[in-house]
């Protein structure tokens, strides 16, 4: 996910999700107006798991 962390946050903000709030260690927390839930965006997850939580139809 490293190599993609940059492009994710630019698409999300694209796609009108807003940062909540930092979490744990590298975790950050977004907000999705789509799906009207909070999501986490961290080294940990893939690119692609991320934006199936935030609601938005991409893939890596």
């Amino acid at each position: 996910m490293a190599e993609y962390e940059k492009k994710v946050r630019e698409i999300i903000a694209q796609y009108g999700c807003s940062f909540v709030r930092h979490g744990k260690g590298d975790h950050d927390i977004y907000y999705s107006p789509m799906t009207k839930r909070n999501f986490t965006v961290d080294s940990n997850h893939t690119a692609n798991a991320i934006m199936k939580q935030s609601g938005i139809d991409w893939h890596f």
